[in-house]
């Protein structure tokens, strides 16, 4: 980051990379579980549940990325292993359920997706004012978690 936007970013950088790190996490955990339980749903009428786990999980794809670039425009590291991902989330691993056949898939990622939209709130509130270009970003994901609550909820109805 440029000396002077760093000049113009009113926020504790320290704290805001540990919540940009954690939803970074966050991000690849649901990619993951979300891209496997779309190869994997089975059974009458989850095709169109199938259809949406999978584009959500490019969605939270995009999502990684997005925040792994604003993590290293102000000078952060990415949390490279895949093994500590889980341990820096804000929280653990949506484990797909054992039986794909049925909808409880939804259930874990409505769950998912509410602690995102939790998330997202968060960063916008804590750089709401003070940093710009994260805040927009926040409010951008937070728009597209809020958008994945909906659809999934949605499919239960």
């Amino acid at each position: 980051m440029g000396k002077k936007a760093k000049e113009i970013v009113k926020v504790d950088i320290k704290n805001l990379l540990e919540e940009l790190k954690k939803a970074y996490c966050d991000e690849w955990l649901a990619y993951h579980s979300y891209h496997y339980m779309a190869l994997n749903t089975k059974g009458k009428g989850t095709e169109d549940m199938s259809e949406i786990l999978e584009k959500t999980a490019k969605e939270e794809l995009e999502h990684a990325d997005e925040l792994a670039k604003r993590i290293i425009e102000i000078g952060g590291n990415l949390v490279v292993d895949p093994k500590k991902w889980e341990e820096n989330a804000n929280a653990p691993y949506p484990f797909p359920p054992e039986n794909m056949e049925d909808k409880k898939a939804i259930d874990v990622v409505i769950n998912a997706e509410r602690t995102a939209i939790e998330v997202y709130q968060r960063i916008a509130d804590l750089t709401y004012g003070k940093d710009h270009l994260t805040y927009q970003l926040a409010c951008h994901i937070l728009q597209e978690e809020v958008n994945h609550e909906e659809n999934f909820e949605n499919l239960t109805r």
